[in-house]
């Protein structure tokens, strides 16, 4: 199962310490490579915190692993790095910068959750 949502990407203070570790650091990775999700959207799709999913794009996609969080239903959070501009194109509408948010992203779940994790519920 998949759904249309929209993700959003920004700073966060855990990326922002694992950036002063390095790109290739493990603290940047774990940092970077999570995706948040509304309790309610990953009910719907089926999975649990520790589940995997696709994000898909126009441009590319990438998998991740989701949490919940406490955005408003249909949106999706990715802290900026590596991993997310796999699905940001280079075009920049003249601002010299990508666009970061506001994106439509398909959302495809690959792996539900951790063995017996139950996925939240609505």
């Amino acid at each position: 199962m998949s759904e249309r949502l929209t993700l959003i990407s920004g700073r966060t203070r855990k990326q922002a310490i694992g950036m002063h570790k390095g790109k290739d650091s493990p603290e940047y990775h774990a940092a970077t490579e999570l995706v948040e999700m509304n309790p309610e959207d990953m009910a719907r799709l089926g999975v649990a915190d520790g589940g995997r999913l696709t994000l898909r794009t126009e441009v590319g996609e990438i998998a991740m692993t989701v949490q919940a969080g406490t955005l408003p239903a249909g949106l999706v959070f990715v802290p900026m790095g590596t991993a997310v501009n796999g699905l940001v194109g280079a075009e920049t509408l003249g601002t010299g910068m990508p666009s970061f948010k506001g994106l439509t992203v398909e959302v495809e779940v690959v792996e539900a959750g951790p063995a017996g994790a139950e996925g939240p519920r609505s």
